[in-house]
């Protein structure tokens, strides 16, 4: 096992989050974690001392209930399944990028993650605990990763000030140094859609609707119903469109390690297409562009966690 996935095995405040590695994917144990309320409005770091503010929660008289609230979202983070990707360099018109390793949730988030963590659920075009969230901006998916990381004893990525109108964060900066769960990067995205391939699409030339849910006219579909690519991860093309963190710009006209896309702009990445696009719309190198308070039954996201770089 090596340091990455090894970090992720370490008792963080005495709570437990285990993923155990096998050649192709990390599999979630069971595991202790004391749950923290969402990001408030002093934002930000916490991600241990969340958890020991919020201890002396089985003290209260309803300890009963908030034991059983606890319980179902140490259920649902232990059945989330990580895949190892390892560092890797991409080409991209004579420039390399190249990407420290980094885990990756191998489906969407769920509906039944994203409520029982954030304790709220906006409203689903098609309703199910295995359904992929959507309808929520680039802010929403950024306070889901903040509420993880903090519920497993990590450091928290986004750094803010104020929670605004639509869930937009005030003064927003990413720390990616931190061991934290977050969105991941463009070039983080796109490494893993591929899975090693370099094809147009990670199935070659096999048949399409094998491996996507595309071209729907009814909403998204449960997650892992289709093949997953050579690392394991299903709907990385299809079902649900994802939110990354960078910014949308040019690529970088130099060879980077680690980019992180520019410090500001106006619209938020969004990649894999979704389930209404057509099969060219969700091919890994192909990229969209949404404000990042834009809601639609087309975008959800997954997650990674990163030791930092």
């Amino acid at each position: 096992m090596d340091r990455l996935a090894y970090k992720l095995a370490i008792l963080t405040m005495g709570l437990a989050l285990f993923f155990a590695f096998s050649a192709c994917t990390a599999s979630g144990e069971q595991e202790d974690i004391s749950p923290t309320a969402p990001d408030s409005a002093s934002g930000g770091r916490g991600g241990n001392s969340s958890a020991v503010e919020n201890s002396s929660a089985n003290d209260d008289p309803g300890s009963s209930s908030s034991q059983k609230e606890m319980d179902a979202v140490d259920s649902a983070i232990a059945a989330v399944i990580f895949y190892n990707v390892p560092a890797t360099t991409i080409k991209k018109g004579g420039v390399s990028y190249s990407v420290d390793k980094f885990l990756v949730s191998t489906t969407e988030v769920t509906q039944g993650l994203y409520s029982k963590l954030m304790g709220n659920m906006p409203t689903q075009s098609n309703n199910g605990d295995d359904f992929p969230i959507e309808n929520v901006n680039w802010f929403q998916a950024a306070l889901f990763c903040n509420e993880f990381s903090k519920r497993a004893g990590y450091d928290t990525a986004y750094v803010y000030t104020s929670v605004g109108e639509n869930s937009s964060l005030a003064n927003l900066t990413i720390d990616y140094s931190v061991a934290a769960m977050r969105l991941p990067t463009e070039m983080e995205w796109e490494i893993a859609a591929h899975a090693g391939t370099s094809t147009t699409y990670y199935w070659g030339t096999a048949e399409a609707s094998k491996y996507a849910y595309y071209g729907q006219s009814k909403g998204p579909t449960r997650v892992a119903q289709f093949v997953p690519n050579d690392y394991n991860l299903y709907d990385m093309a299809g079902n649900v469109a994802e939110w990354v963190d960078d910014w949308y710009a040019n690529y970088a006209s130099t060879s980077m390690s680690n980019p992180t896309g520019p410090e500001n702009g106006s619209y938020r990445v969004v990649r894999g297409g979704g389930w209404s696009d057509p099969i060219k719309d969700c091919a890994p190198d192909t990229r969209d562009k949404k404000d990042p308070k834009y809601k639609s039954s087309t975008v959800g996201f997954r997650i990674v966690y990163s030791e930092g770089f």
